[in-house]
């Protein structure tokens, strides 16, 4: 995430309650591009409230840009959102402060069939370029999702 925390808190519990809804409804999970879709949606009516409903439109759009990642039935996905309420998807994507020089390493080195510790290894020396503060187990947390196991991992201090 890239902004205001604040922000990404209320979307990001939004697309939890919107995924555990259609998990307890249709008992299957919802794929990571309608997550997305309902972030977006929740972004775009920043303006608008419910007619007839105690609930109030919010007074401004959130200030946050989100990327979204998980493996579904349709493999590894990746998106970004904005606070315009638009998503994109991408293969490899970095916000933020030093986003676009992190882009400019990723068009020239990325490759999609790139293995797992290469692409961590790629992730390592792009943090180590654009960040302001020495890289360290303090202010970095890696975590991957596999394909195979479609399940979270985050990296001990060790690795």
């Amino acid at each position: 995430m890239s902004g205001i925390v604040g922000d990404a808190r209320v979307l990001i519990d939004h697309a939890r309650v919107e995924a555990q809804n259609h998990k307890f409804n249709y008992v299957e999970p919802l794929s990571v591009e309608l997550i997305t879709q309902a972030v977006s949606d929740m972004a775009m009516n920043f303006g608008e409230g419910y007619e007839g409903s105690k609930r109030k439109p919010m007074a401004r759009p959130f200030g946050v840009a989100l990327l979204i990642a998980g493996v579904d039935h349709n493999g590894p996905q990746l998106f970004q959102t904005d606070p315009s309420g638009t998503y994109l998807e991408w293969q490899a994507r970095a916000i933020g402060s030093g986003g676009d020089t992190a882009m400019q390493t990723f068009k020239e080195k990325f490759k999609s069939d790139m293995p797992l510790a290469e692409g961590e290894a790629l992730v390592t020396q792009l943090l180590k370029q654009v960040m302001e503060d020495k890289i360290s187990v303090d202010n970095v947390e890696m975590c991957v999702i596999k394909t195979s196991t479609k399940q979270l991992e985050y990296k001990t201090k060790e690795q």
